[in-house]
């Protein structure tokens, strides 16, 4: 296996591509808008059933959780942070097993990493709040909220399946290949890089590759999570997502969504949402200004536009 064909294929079963350092305050980027990263306000970390989960707080207003994608960090939402920071508080934490969060002696699995989270933000102080969560972070977010369904307000999780069948069939023998004999082959590409900045015990990184292709090989479906979501959803995609767009529609439905026409006054409108943005595969989504403007008018409450009796003053 040539070094190019393994990058690919990590790059395509992690779904997870470098972005900018934000973790020094006071040395946040300036980005496209020209607002700055907000500076952390709290960090530290929060043993749940033996996992320390690392954490950053930043921002002031509603409370808003972001949890990022496989082989990721907080880091990896650097280019739209300030869009999630502009009015709101985000709490941002490194998943078990990812930058600056030990791996631990259990197996990475998104129900009992779900599950911790709830038990997290309660540490935290928070008794509600918004969630989103990218790829991995949507599969983790899609069970915290299952979990506990009292502890969310609103829901957003971008370009995840709810069933390993979600994916593009000829990716998943790429996802089952991930593992531990492709670390020493990974060590100048970003994902080692930008582990190795942070992570607290750099050779725990094979044993990470193996607990995602653990993970990624598993015939998962949530199905049953889906079904005990009860807060208001948003599913988002891009049009060239690793996601079968059958499946979009899929999960939309499952959740209420696109089975009859909405009415002329909205009057069977669901309360769940489906958004497949233009122009962005898999490994951009997390990085869109257009996707984070997007889930924020979602999780606001939304920004209804005036139907046509309105517009002429019917």
């Amino acid at each position: 296996m040539s070094k190019t064909t393994l990058i690919s294929m990590i790059a395509t079963a992690a779904a997870f591509l470098a972005t900018p350092d934000i973790s020094a305050a006071g040395g946040a980027p300036v980005i496209e808008d020209n607002k700055a990263i907000a500076p952390i306000v709290r960090k530290g970390s929060v043993p749940v059933n033996g996992i320390d989960y690392y954490y950053e707080i930043r921002g002031e207003g509603e409370p808003l959780l972001l949890l990022h994608g496989g082989l990721g960090q907080i880091e990896m939402f650097a280019p739209v942070m300030p869009i999630f920071t502009d009015h709101r508080q985000v709490i941002a934490v490194d998943l078990q097993g990812h930058g600056r969060t030990p791996l631990g002696n259990r197996p990475i699995e998104l129900p009992a990493i779900g599950a911790d989270l709830a038990i997290l933000v309660k540490q935290l102080g928070y008794d509600k709040l918004d969630v989103f969560g990218y790829s991995f972070g949507g599969g983790v977010a899609l069970n915290m909220a299952a979990n506990a369904p009292d502890r969310v307000r609103r829901l957003v999780i971008l370009s995840a399946p709810y069933a390993q069948n979600g994916f593009f069939p000829e990716m998943l023998p790429q996802q089952a290949a991930v593992g531990a004999a492709m670390a020493e082959m990974m060590k100048d590409t970003p994902m080692f890089l930008s582990y190795k900045a942070v992570a607290p015990d750099v050779s725990e990184f094979p044993k990470l590759l193996d607990a995602m292709g653990a993970l990624m090989r598993e015939p998962i479906d949530y199905s049953d999570a889906v079904a005990k979501l009860t807060m208001p959803v948003m599913l988002m995609y891009g049009d060239a997502d690793m996601i079968r767009p059958e499946h979009m529609i899929d999960f939309y439905h499952k959740l209420g969504g696109g089975l009859r026409d909405a009415g002329w006054m909205r009057e069977n409108m669901s309360k769940n949402r489906l958004a497949i943005l233009p122009d962005l595969t898999h490994y951009e989504t997390f990085a869109s200004p257009l996707m984070a403007n997007m889930a924020m008018t979602f999780l606001d409450g939304g920004d209804k536009a005036p139907n046509w009796a309105e517009q002429v003053g019917k």
